[in-house]
């Protein structure tokens, strides 16, 4: 790979410049720490995906087959 063909990209977690390469295992992330981050952000429903609340209710009997 040459350099013009390296992806240059800024980690979503705390915005510092990586290379996508294996100098970073954790791209798109730069470290473990802010991969951790961005996994406590979803989990604790901070970060979501636009668009409507699929609720499914798994006890109606309409969603059953048979």
């Amino acid at each position: 790979m040459t350099d013009s063909e390296v992806i240059k990209l800024n980690c979503p977690t705390c915005k510092k410049a990586i290379l996508w390469n294996e100098d970073f295992p954790f791209r798109p992330f730069c470290s473990d720490r802010c991969r951790l981050i961005d996994l406590g952000e979803w989990a604790s429903e901070n970060h979501k995906i636009p668009g409507k609340s699929l609720d499914i209710n798994i006890d109606d009997e309409s969603n059953t087959e048979g």
